[in-house]
């Protein structure tokens, strides 16, 4: 194992593939878990094994861009389930129950209506269908994208 080591530490390319590895992990690490560079990341090490082995660059360069297409493709179904999960904001459900203010007077059928709920606005409709005028109290039932949905 030693002699693997010795001769990656004199091989430049397979330094510069180790170099390469870290910073994509720096960058995934930055960019929050996004997996945005993370199989790059691993193909570098491949390529770095490469390089090892002795493979030209174009030889390694090839071994890097095969193994980031093959990486993104195998995972990009887990990648979309993930995304999609984030994509909902976990503490979105906690605004269900309050109560809100309405600032601006809720007309479903016109498209309009504000409330304002715990300091901040959002764009509302109402739950039933009804109007509702502007000063009610209302409660939250629903969050639907940006809309908060509202009921006396």
């Amino acid at each position: 194992m030693t002699g693997i080591f010795e001769y990656a530490s004199t091989n430049g390319a397979a330094v510069g593939w180790a170099v390469a590895f870290v910073v994509f992990l720096i960058i995934e690490g930055v960019t929050l878990n996004s997996l945005v560079s993370i199989w790059f990341a691993i193909a570098s090490l491949f390529a770095m094994a490469a390089a090892i082995l002795g493979f030209s660059f174009v030889g390694q360069l090839t071994v890097f861009v095969v193994y980031s297409v093959v990486l993104l493709i195998a995972t990009r179904s887990l990648v979309k389930r993930l995304q999609s999960r984030r994509g909902k904001d976990p503490t979105a459900d906690q605004d269900i129950g309050k109560t809100a203010t309405v600032i601006e007077s809720i007309d479903n059928a016109a498209g309009e209506g504000r409330v304002k709920l715990d300091g901040a606005y959002w764009a509302a409709r109402s739950a039933d269908g009804m109007n509702i005028e502007k000063g009610a109290v209302v409660t939250v039932r629903k969050i639907d994208g940006s809309k908060l949905i509202v009921a006396r």
